[in-house]
């Protein structure tokens, strides 16, 4: 399929995991787009996975956390890009903790990049998506915002609000053409998911983890491609009645 054929595309967090595997599909599909990461090997990587797409593919170094960064990253990607259709953020860092003992500033470092980078990516794009007439906002939530989530208060919390914003601006901007859709992920095979596993705090109880993962497959993670292919149709036209929900892709962990 090349259903992003003249679509003009950028994809945070770019550089590994899920943003990397959206952007590579979306390639894949014939767009033009920039992939936006503060991990710049990550984005040389994924520069190079683009293979014959190089030619459609701007990579851009960015802190969403940092309102310049973003300010000068969207000015990039537009002068590259001569307009924009689609955004997707879904750059965002995890910090396992114990809520009594979590330090103030991890608590805002993670609402600060997944709450706070979601919006000041938003804010700073939306003219370009309002001018399409058909913009698209793509931004991941998580299976963390829905249910209990052991030791990840911050990032629950965080991922909570994302999806609360994206129902806003659904509306908000529906007269204008724009939609905006959550994509809620359940474990998936990424970066962010080992330092989870890895990160847990000294004595913590696997018991809390019920279900973190779905039943399919006999519980085993997703994976990038399984989130990229989703995020694919719900930004093109095969997408265009949706706004203002939710997909959940957790192989059935909320059920």
């Amino acid at each position: 399929m090349r259903r992003y054929e003249g679509r003009r595309v950028f994809v945070t967090g770019a550089g590994s995991g899920i943003g990397q595997g959206i952007a590579l599909r979306l390639l894949d599909e014939g767009a033009q787009l920039v992939a936006a990461d503060i991990d710049q090997p990550g984005l040389e990587i994924t520069a190079a996975k683009a293979g014959d797409a190089a030619d459609r593919l701007r990579t851009v170094q960015v802190n969403i956390a940092d309102p310049d960064s973003v300010r000068t990253a969207t000015s990039e990607a537009l002068e590259f890009l001569g307009g924009l259709d689609v955004l997707v953020n879904a750059a965002g860092i995890l910090r396992p903790g114990r809520t009594h003992e979590m330090p103030l500033e991890i608590w805002n470092q993670t609402i600060t990049v997944n709450l706070t980078g979601t919006f000041l990516m938003t804010q700073s794009a939306l003219p370009a998506l309002l001018e399409s007439g058909h913009g698209v906002v793509v931004n991941l939530s998580s299976t963390a915002a829905y249910q209990a989530a052991p030791y990840l208060a911050a990032y629950a919390a965080s991922k909570g609000g994302v999806a609360a914003f994206t129902h806003s601006i659904a509306l908000e901007y529906a007269k204008q053409g724009l939609r905006a859709v959550n994509i809620v992920p359940a474990g998936i095979t990424s970066g962010i998911t080992t330092k989870s596993i890895l990160d847990q705090p000294e004595g913590f109880d696997p018991s809390l983890f019920a279900r973190l993962t779905g039943w399919l497959n006999g519980g085993a993670l997703g994976t990038p491609d399984d989130i990229a292919g989703v995020v694919a149709m719900v930004a093109s036209d095969d997408g265009r009645y949706m706004t203002g929900t939710e997909i959940r892709i957790d192989g059935g962990a909320l059920m």
